[in-house]
């Protein structure tokens, strides 16, 4: 097998490697391909966008390389106090709420405890932040355990139909992307090129 080519195993010229028939395979594809990946590059490109100019982007940018001032080794009370005085202030905004998780973040100039409520019926409610020194409530805010541009980007709005509609949808695109790379290997034929005209010819 040493010193054979894919031509000599395949023929360029047998059905499986024809030119033309790749080609239409490709067209085919390419069409509800294209719907598809408009929609996810769309999709993608709010999710990059939020998640870019974000605030909570922006706060672990400015925090990335600084020292936390709370320690394994710090006493109880270091994490103890600021848990206790938040779940008074979200006990007095959303009394009974029942408490979904709790994000402790102590680097910074700004330390917070962030607590995630929910609704008695069940399903995401609020999200409290409140400063870790003084308890007091810094921003109340919607809460959903997902934000909205993430489940449109992976079909997951749309129900459990959704995302097997994006398993489709990814498959056509490897599908499309399989059948281009025959094509253009097919278009190819025998050329004898060296070096960097063998990929871009």
């Amino acid at each position: 097998m040493i010193g054979l080519s894919l031509e000599d195993i395949l023929p360029v010229n047998t059905p499986r490697f024809d030119s033309r028939f790749w080609r239409q395979w490709h067209r085919w594809i390419g069409f509800p391909a294209a719907l598809f990946l408009l929609f996810a590059a769309t999709t993608g490109l709010l999710v990059a966008g939020t998640e870019f100019f974000g605030e909570e982007e922006a706060l672990r940018e400015a925090t990335r390389d600084l020292v936390s001032s709370v320690n394994v080794t710090s006493p109880p009370s270091a994490t103890a106090t600021p848990l206790s005085m938040a779940l008074v202030t979200a006990a007095v905004t959303s009394p009974g709420a029942p408490i979904d998780k709790i994000e402790m973040q102590f680097k910074g100039d700004g330390p917070t405890v962030t607590v995630f409520t929910g609704k008695p019926t069940g399903g995401e409610a609020r999200r409290l932040v409140i400063d870790a020194r003084t308890g007091a409530l810094l921003r109340n805010e919607d809460y959903t355990d997902k934000p909205f541009l993430k489940r449109l980007h992976s079909g997951e709005w749309f129900g459990d139909g959704g995302l097997v509609f994006a398993m489709f949808w990814a498959l056509a695109l490897i599908a499309l992307t399989i059948s281009g790379l025959l094509v253009y290997y097919t278009m190819r034929g025998n050329r004898e090129l060296k070096g960097i005209k063998r990929v871009f010819w």
